[in-house]
């Protein structure tokens, strides 16, 4: 058994210490002589020895919880330490919601594309910034082609104009190598 597992081990043998990843100490995992303890309805107690606050804890049958490490003295509060991590739960909950992934597709053109092959591939770029994610259109110029890029511009200026209704440029056309880049995104209704 390596030597972390047997701490861990040690830890989880110990009912009465919960270590949790970016959580707060409390109750016996903190180990500061005096505290600024603030009571459980939001009232100032002031600085007492670590043993004085856990008794009041104790006694309103909560936790102590160090809300402020850092502090000089630390700051404690009493308060229920499991509604306080449902809470959290709850807020990261409706805060993943109403969150919203923007994907990044990409659409291949050729300098030498056709009309009707453009109004196609315009067609389904204009699904996907409907649906509200992100385009990087992007032209490979090989061999001769690669002394002709005004042509490529062309290309992308003429697919900008047929999606202009619906999004807008991000990153304007620039050269990478022997590829053309350039970003498009939804257009925002203003309201």
């Amino acid at each position: 058994m390596g030597r972390n597992s047997q701490a861990a081990a040690v830890y989880a043998a110990r009912k009465d210490v919960t270590l949790i990843a970016n959580d707060l100490f409390i109750n016996e995992q903190i180990r500061d002589k005096e505290v600024r303890v603030i009571g459980a309805d939001g009232e100032q107690l002031g600085v007492m020895p670590l043993e004085q606050a856990m008794k009041l804890a104790e006694e309103a049958d909560m936790d102590l919880a160090n809300i402020s490490p850092k502090a000089n003295p630390p700051v404690c509060k009493i308060m229920d330490y499991g509604k306080y991590k449902f809470e959290q739960g709850k807020k990261l909950k409706e805060a993943k919601k109403h969150q919203k992934t923007v994907e990044i597709k990409e659409m291949r053109l050729s300098a030498t594309i056709d009309t009707h092959d453009m109004e196609i591939k315009a067609k389904n770029v204009r699904k996907f910034l409907l649906a509200g994610d992100k385009v990087k259109v992007s032209i490979r110029f090989r061999g001769r082609q690669l002394a002709h890029t005004d042509k490529g511009r062309a290309v992308m200026t003429q697919f900008i104009e047929m999606l202009e209704d619906v999004g807008t440029v991000e990153k304007n056309a620039k050269m990478e190598g022997r590829s053309m880049f350039m970003v498009l995104t939804p257009k925002t209704e203003k309201k």
